[in-house]
């Protein structure tokens, strides 16, 4: 397990994390502004894994693209609780993005996003627009 409590990033130019171990990463109480991606699922490593992430507390400004990315091939799931997206009027950000994932090497496709209740499930309260 692996455990981030606290913390902020900006101007990611792509993912805030990058989980490519296998287990349950925790973030809580972490804010972020400009990114590709908060926390993503390897979708392309050699070696795939089932992978559990947890976000609770967690503010996201806008510009970002998702807040989220698992591999439902492999099992992954996603449970977000008390998302904030700051200045996201149009709400273009992405809290779920599923993915298909693979150990080529190639970019994985997407196929899905949002709650489902498997995959990604938001928990009460879930996300905020401010």
């Amino acid at each position: 397990m692996y455990t981030v409590n606290g913390g902020g990033a900006k101007e990611a130019s792509d993912k805030v994390f990058q989980f490519n171990g296998a287990g349950t990463l925790n973030v809580s109480n972490f804010a972020a502004r400009t990114f590709g991606t908060f926390v993503r699922s390897c979708g392309n490593c050699k070696t795939q894994y089932k992978r559990t992430i947890n976000l609770n507390t967690i503010e996201a400004t806008y510009k970002g693209s998702r807040i989220v990315g698992i591999n439902t091939n492999y099992g992954d799931s996603a449970t977000l609780k008390a998302i904030t997206i700051v200045g996201d009027t149009s709400k273009k950000m992405i809290p779920c993005q599923k993915y298909i994932g693979n150990n080529t090497g190639a970019e994985p496709t997407t196929n899905g996003t949002g709650a489902d209740g498997t995959y990604c499930k938001y928990a009460s309260p879930d996300i905020t627009y401010k």
